[in-house]
């Protein structure tokens, strides 16, 4: 989510890649909560043509003005069933995909006998992945169209890049040869975004943090950085420095509110789809809200603040209703938020939710033995 100037495309994808694929377990938090994802979903803005995985090609089968349509499973196991692997892959990284790997969905390409490296492909072509990529691109533009020809080849590599591995190493290359380039902020933030990927909290930050001092506008880096601050996982690694972390992470999401508001509106945009992207993107910033105001609440020497717990419920009921893509962590974040605020009926409900859009992931597991406790709880009271 970052700055771009002349012309602004902001695409609206699906929600963060790879975040539900994750095979650990959520990490508690004080008040019970689970660990922020890996990268949460959405969008774009720019004065440059975006490099987002999906991009029309010049050879791209399906033309289309708001960019390509993507393949239906139908058609992705057609294509595996009549074409090599090579020509899959170009064609699922060309259009994308319009669904996200399920073990049922995986299993079904398997027995059309697709190959390992066309089902991971797939799984970095649906909508969770996608929108992955374009909130990368969200703040990837900033001055790239008047960098040198080999500073810009350099910089397009690392935006493409899927291995986090080859992006951070690409990354500290592109740092040691261009510490002046205008577009190192956004370096900063896919090298932060490769650490994250990796789950790797405290680059994140150290990332991140080095992208703001360069440009503090930068969208992208303010809302990877508060996806981490807030979090059990980084906060227990500094204790000492708790309260600070997450006053910065409230300063850092209202910042980036901020800054969302202010996103143009496109030409080719209608009213309704406008307010609908800039939902999808404010979503990123409500979930780590919520993440920050259930902190506050379990700090209170007198047990839990119920004001803070309410601000709480508000921030990630907003992080759920303002996106087509809810987050299933957020819901599942909603149920420990109302189940410590004694709502019973609410945590089941949002429990309930959490494990319908986190099938196939250890948030069903965690969410339906919520569900079964507090049902439990409710019919002895």
């Amino acid at each position: 989510m970052r700055i771009k100037a002349i012309i602004t495309v902001l695409a609206v994808l699906g929600i963060a890649g790879g975040l539900f694929a994750q095979k650990g377990a959520p990490a508690p938090s004080p008040a019970g909560q689970t660990q922020q994802p890996t990268a949460q979903d959405q969008t774009q803005q720019g004065n440059q043509t975006p490099q987002v995985a999906g991009q029309v090609t010049t050879n791209q089968k399906v033309k289309n003005p708001q960019g390509p349509v993507p393949l239906t499973e139908k058609e992705v196991t057609k294509e595996i069933k009549s074409s090599p692997a090579a020509t899959v892959i170009k064609e699922v990284k060309d259009r994308g995909v319009d669904f996200d790997m399920t073990p049922e969905i995986e299993k079904r390409l398997r027995k059309a006998k697709a190959a390992d490296e066309v089902i991971q492909a797939v799984k970095e072509a649906g909508p969770k992945a996608r929108a992955q990529n374009a909130k990368l691109e969200m703040g990837s533009g900033g001055g790239a169209q008047n960098i040198p020809k080999e500073q810009g080849a350099a910089y397009n590599a690392i935006k493409t890049e899927l291995d986090p591995d080859k992006a951070i190493a690409e990354c500290d290359d592109f740092a040691k040869k261009y510490a002046d380039s205008p577009v190192l902020t956004y370096v900063y933030s896919f090298e932060a975004n490769a650490y994250q990927l990796k789950g790797d909290v405290d680059k994140v930050v150290d990332y991140t943090d080095k992208s703001l001092k360069l440009n503090g506008d930068n969208l992208m880096s303010l809302i990877l950085s508060i996806g981490i601050m807030p979090q059990p996982q980084y906060l227990n690694n500094h204790k000492a420095e708790q309260e600070k972390i997450l006053q910065d992470t409230q300063t850092r999401a209202n910042h980036a509110l901020e800054l969302i508001g202010k996103l143009p509106k496109l030409a080719t945009e209608s009213d309704e789809d406008y307010q609908k992207r800039l939902g999808e993107i404010g979503s990123q910033v409500h979930g780590p809200l919520g993440m920050f105001h259930l902190e506050m609440a379990s700090q209170s020497l007198s047990g839990m603040d119920k004001t803070e717990l309410g601000k709480a419920e508000e921030e990630f009921n907003a992080a759920v209703s303002k996106t087509a893509h809810p987050d299933p962590r957020d819901y599942y974040r909603l149920g420990e938020t109302y189940k410590l605020d004694g709502k019973i009926d609410d945590a089941i409900q949002a429990f309930t939710r959490a494990g319908e859009l986190g099938q196939g992931t250890l948030i069903k597991t965690y969410a339906d033995q919520q569900v079964v406790e507090l049902k439990k709880l409710k019919a002895a009271h």
